[in-house]
């Protein structure tokens, strides 16, 4: 079928869009507030901008609105394989070779891991991300562990920590033995001196790690020495605007360190990678990428680094930070909308977590998941087959834009405060990463920014996984934080299955549903939800019609916590007595779900449970109330015999 050129109408047949109305900006917000006005929104938020209703700020600062277009217009990203590389270092992309696909290793057995290295390269691997040393396999025995590895096919990145120097010699010993010519070795030795100092809470010191980098450099012009790991304040809870700035000022150090150690700006550039987190979030990780790389682009030129040699070595790891311990198999999906993110945003090679592994150490199966989602979203959905295909994109041109500006100013901030040593020291990294955790764990505990599986729509039922310990991923005492969006949900649903296998009674709530089912059902089913969010089981009784109803099911439930869910009518008629009567029969705690009033707290409502409301803070108290009263219900069991 031939269209007539750019869309104008052929002769005589009428045009696509007759007897429409034009599609403009005014015209949208004029539908907006409509819609909003429906919701209750109040006029005078709607008179003038109604999209301003749906914005939202990020943890950065900049706001991400509801609609964007090309005015104003983005900063100009440039072409793909073109200055400032916004769009990625290639010309073609990835479209010719795909993304890298690196398998995270961190099992200390050498022959254990000698089968998982295996596996991997057998089922669409193409590089290893192996911790070796203290906290992995032991740096003497890595040989060992790639007795089967094509070396110089298949790269090795070490994650050795304090043990780097043991371990990369132990590589390049692998290396030799395996008959790899110096210069065809394309592994990294992975030292990290500032992130190491972070997560042991150890002075940094950069020359001498540097220094033996440099020198195993010599004669290996492929040889990659030092990473810039970002993930370090992303797994602390640190905004992504932190984690960029944080990531080029350690690359900004380490390309200074190299040049006193001897190697050329040129050729020091090629020899970092940088590391970074990529969450659920994915329009935020395919920005941050791009930003990432624009922003190196920008120190490299400062430095006088050629424009053919301002390449990033960028490495993306699906974010731990977003992985629970609960309802695990739900990170399946996590990871997968993360891997798309790094795919997308132009990843030179990407880690995908396995499902498991904030639990322990990733079993057999986690693993495969990993790697076949990998292969699903490059093989099967051609993800890799389009040049940046987020280019052009007002939204992701803009939000590249925002997180550049951000990101820029953190790094600026780092190097005004000393540089990234010390920023480290003095704990001027440290508290911007703080400051933010408290907004984002604030967020987290009212549910502004849900987590699938814990503190919504949580099993209540679920039994908990089990793996065996990963010493790589516990958090070294008085190091910096390794931090989980979901932790304070799951340590309440931790107290509570062990209350269970304590005492064979969890916390239990009643509740009082007040009126028929569908007065009180949508009410009980938010409750019901909340209080599985923290552990706290749920009794429905079915529907009460009066106080007294409502008092003499709670007194034969055992439960010590009650809480009123019906309409608001039934609440204006009701919620006073039956508060008051549950309270007689022994009500600790009455909670009302719904909107907050003070005629309710007077006559004897304790807390709300409302959209919004701090459920982390309202759980608390119920878990805690639990463990500090007899079980309730045995006791009742117990009267009951008597």
């Amino acid at each position: 079928m031939d269209l007539p050129e750019n869309g104008a109408a052929a002769a005589g047949a009428p045009h696509l869009a007759e007897g429409f109305p034009d599609a403009t900006t005014e015209r949208w917000r004029e539908l907006v507030a409509g819609v909003l006005r429906k919701s209750g929104v109040a006029e005078e938020r709607l008179a003038e901008a109604p999209e301003s209703v749906l914005a939202a700020t990020s943890y950065d600062g900049f706001v991400i609105d509801p609609l964007y277009t090309s005015r104003p217009p983005a900063a100009d990203p440039g072409f793909p394989g073109m200055p400032p590389f916004t769009r990625g270092y290639r010309a073609d992309g990835n479209v010719t070779t795909g993304w890298d696909v690196r398998a995270r290793h961190t099992d200390t057995d050498p022959a254990v891991l000698r089968r998982r290295v295996h596996d991997d390269l057998m089922n669409g691997v193409g590089s290893l991300w192996i911790t070796a040393g203290t906290d992995g396999v032991p740096a003497d025995r890595l040989g060992e562990a790639l007795t089967d590895v094509h070396l110089d096919l298949a790269p090795v990145l070490l994650d050795a920590g304090t043990s780097y120097a043991e371990a990369a010699d132990a590589l390049l010993t692998a290396h030799s033995d395996a008959e790899v010519p110096d210069g065809r070795v394309i592994s990294h030795l992975g030292i990290d001196p500032l992130g190491t100092a972070a997560r042991t809470g150890e002075a940094a010191e950069v020359t001498d790690p540097v220094r033996f980098a440099a020198d195993r450099a010599r004669g290996r012009p492929h040889l990659g020495l030092l990473v810039a790991d970002g993930t370090l304040v992303h797994g602390a809870g640190g905004s992504d605007a932190q984690e960029l700035g944080w990531a080029l000022a350690t690359g900004t150090a380490y390309l200074r360190a190299l040049h006193e150690a001897g190697l050329e700006p040129d050729d020091a550039a090629g020899r970092i990678e940088f590391r970074l987190a990529v969450g659920a979030d994915q329009f935020a990780g395919i920005a941050k990428l791009r930003a990432a790389r624009a922003m190196w682009n920008q120190v490299l030129a400062t430095g006088g680094v050629s424009p053919e040699r301002r390449t990033m070595r960028l490495h993306a790891t699906t974010s731990e930070a977003m992985m629970t311990r609960r309802d695990p198999h739900v990170n399946m999906l996590r990871t997968t909308v993360a891997c798309f993110a790094a795919g997308v945003g132009g990843a030179d090679t990407v880690t995908v977590e396995p499902f498991d592994s904030a639990v322990g150490l990733p079993d057999d199966f986690a693993r495969r998941v990993a790697r076949n989602t990998q292969a699903i979203l490059q093989e099967e959905s051609n993800l890799a087959r389009v040049i940046d295909p987020a280019g052009g994109s007002f939204f992701v041109e803009a939000f590249t834009k925002d997180l550049y500006e951000a990101g820029w100013a953190f790094l600026r901030h780092i190097e005004a405060s000393g540089g990234a040593a010390r920023a480290l020291a003095d704990g001027v990294l440290r508290d911007g990463v703080d400051e933010v955790w408290r907004r984002r764990r604030s967020d987290i505990a009212h549910r502004r920014a849900p987590l699938t599986g814990v503190s919504e729509f949580p099993d209540a039922a679920e039994t908990p996984l089990e793996r065996p310990a990963d010493p790589a991923r516990s958090p070294a005492p008085g190091g910096f934080p390794q931090r989980r969006y979901s932790q304070d949900f799951e340590a309440l649903r931790d107290r509570a299955d062990a209350q269970e296998r304590t005492t064979g009674q969890r916390p239990t709530a009643f509740l009082a549903t007040l009126g028929p089912v569908a007065a009180h059902t949508a009410r009980a089913s938010f409750a019901t939800n909340l209080l599985a969010a923290g552990g706290v089981a749920a009794v429905d009784p079915g529907p009460l019609e009066s106080a007294e109803a409502a008092a003499h099911a709670f007194a034969d439930s055992g439960a010590r916590v009650a809480v009123l869910c019906g309409s608001d009518d039934f609440y204006t008629e009701h919620a006073e007595d039956t508060a008051r009567a549950l309270k007689g029969a022994g009500a600790r705690r009455v909670l009302l779900a719904g909107t907050p009033r003070d005629v309710y707290r007077q006559a004897g409502v304790d807390a709300f449970a409302h959209q919004g409301c701090d459920a982390v803070e309202l759980l608390t108290d119920l878990v805690d109330l639990a463990h500090t009263d007899p079980p309730a219900q045995a006791a009742h069991e117990q009267g009951e015999k008597a």
